[in-house]
């Protein structure tokens, strides 16, 4: 079980990765959702005039309604082996989320210390290419969030889980090379999350009101960053007042 959760974040990784790839072959396996009449008539050319388009997620399946029969668009056996990878994708997602939660609540594990470490070196380059770091992140969000108009719903569901999870871990990875000193596993992975998740927040928070996703404007990139300065200096203003506190007593 420890093994197991040590490779949680590789897990969901791979999970997500695959749900991803899953939602957008069934989007690409279905008529276009801009012009499904079209695709129908492409498929099935002189069936006449179509009546209707019926779609599944899951089981993933298409058909184009006519006057006289329901054409299957999506062929069953794709529909089987779509559903089936679906399912074991499905259960990847869950279990790694489970392990990775475990792992926010788990052990602290082996404390780093801040021996022969240049603290305000470490608090700079953290402050100012954590931060630059953290919008690069936002701009590759920002060209991922394109395969939710081909994935649909299920594409964009896994991307929200995708957006969550990878701020989370590139938070924790930020702060494990970075971040303040001493420290464990688990201080990095709980700082690292609250500053990528907050950052997240501000840029929804500030983009709410709007009719599209908040990647789309490359201000929220400049956002992002500031958002995770401002988290990443409190979080090093709390650790070193509780250092300084240690050792007054």
């Amino acid at each position: 079980m420890d093994w197991a959760r040590r490779r949680a974040g590789s897990l969901l990784g791979f999970g997500l990765v695959g749900g991803l790839v899953w939602a957008t072959v069934v989007g690409l396996s279905m008529p276009s959702w801009f012009e499904p009449d079209t695709s129908c008539a492409r498929k099935f050319v002189g069936a006449g005039d179509i009546r209707g388009i019926r779609t599944s997620w899951f089981p993933p399946s298409a058909s184009c309604v006519y006057a006289d029969q329901v054409r299957p668009y999506m062929s069953t056996a794709r529909s089987v082996v779509l559903s089936v990878l679906g399912v074991l994708l499905l259960v990847m997602i869950v279990t790694g989320l489970i392990l990775t939660v475990r792992r926010l609540l788990g052990d602290a594990g082996p404390s780093r210390t801040a021996d022969g470490v240049d603290l305000r070196h470490r608090r700079r380059s953290h402050l100012i290419f954590g931060a630059l770091d953290m919008g690069v992140a936002f701009v590759v969000l920002w060209f991922l969030s394109a395969l939710v108009f081909v994935a649909g719903v299920p594409g964009g569901l896994v991307f929200v889980v995708v957006v969550l999870v990878g701020l989370s871990a590139f938070g924790t990875l930020l702060d494990r090379h970075m971040g303040p000193l001493p420290s464990t596993a688990r201080d990095s992975r709980r700082r690292g999350t609250v500053a990528g998740l907050a950052s997240l927040t501000v840029v929804v928070a500030a983009t709410a009101g709007w009719s599209y996703l908040p990647y789309f404007e490359l201000w929220v990139v400049l956002l992002s960053a500031l958002t995770y300065a401002a988290v990443v200096a409190l979080q090093w203003s709390r650790v070193s007042k509780a250092n300084r506190v240690r050792c007054s007593g």
